[in-house]
């Protein structure tokens, strides 16, 4: 009874215990004072890079990317030494221009802002940066941004998600095709936000091609779909979530532990420094 009591009495304690802090920082909850501790050269500064208002279909909010920056952000914050900046809402989504409510900023303009951001806050220290991605068209904003930085001897590297969660995608895709909305996407969003996906009103829409995507079937060079999906939500699983999102976690955590390793080259003014041993 005794070894009964104290292992009820352990479980309980654990139970009742705070969760263990996070390895990393939120920059907005900081101020000026203690950024300026936090911000040194052997720093790595996560922009997590997110869309709020862009279609995905009719069963997926127009914030969906927004919530997946913000929910890998917090799952890299856990376990990385980081300090996570404010997530970047708007960049370059030209293919869904036709749907309401979403936006998409020019391409030089989507360059210019992660080119900006990762300078201003190089003035204080830090030389490596990494774009904590979540979409496919910019990454062609995110590669001039970061040859742009590295003449100035700062470091961008950034989530290339296709690429990332490609080995766990082929282990439980079932759809014919499609990266957008589709089977993958929102499995990813019913393991991580469940409450954001109204599976009522998924629909397979699938038309083979390239391009943006286009509500008008007579448009040449763009992908017909009526729907703003490309793929097979229906399929959409927890389970295919659950797989696809912690395999990427752990990709992003090694991209990031592969930056912080790397000395950056020698731009204008630049004083390099190498990371502290840890």
């Amino acid at each position: 009874m005794i070894l009964a009591a104290t292992r009820v009495a352990a479980f309980l304690a654990l139970a009742t215990a705070p969760p263990p802090p996070d390895a990393g920082v939120l920059l907005e909850d900081l101020t000026w004072v203690e950024a300026e501790k936090a911000l040194g050269p052997d720093t790595v500064v996560v922009i997590p890079l997110g869309a709020e208002s862009k279609e995905h279909g009719p069963h997926l909010k127009l914030a969906n990317d927004f919530l997946i920056a913000q929910y890998l952000s917090a799952r890299v914050r856990q376990k990385s030494a980081v300090v996570v900046a404010p997530t970047v809402n708007y960049s370059y989504y030209p293919a869904f221009a036709e749907y309401p409510g979403s936006t998409s900023l020019r391409l030089e303009t989507a360059r210019d802002v992660f080119v900006d951001v990762c300078r201003s806050l190089a003035r204080f220290g830090p030389r490596r940066f990494y774009a904590l991605n979540t979409g496919v068209s910019t990454v062609r904003a995110l590669e001039p941004a970061s040859r742009a930085l590295a003449a100035d001897g700062i470091l961008l590297r950034y989530t290339d998600v296709l690429k990332a969660i490609s080995p766990a995608e082929k282990r439980v895709s079932q759809q014919e095709g499609g990266t957008h909305a589709d089977e993958i996407e929102t499995s990813m969003m019913l393991y991580i936000a469940p409450a954001a996906v109204d599976m009522s009103k998924a629909v397979k829409d699938y038309h083979p091609g390239a391009g943006a995507l286009t509500r008008d079937p007579k448009k040449a060079g763009a992908v017909y779909s009526p729907s703003g999906v490309w793929g097979d939500p229906t399929l959409a699983t927890r389970e295919k979530g659950r797989i696809v999102v912690e395999a990427l976690v752990q990709t992003i955590l090694g991209e990031i532990e592969d930056l912080r390793k790397t000395a950056p080259s020698a731009g204008p003014g630049t004083v390099v420094t190498t990371p502290s041993v840890r």
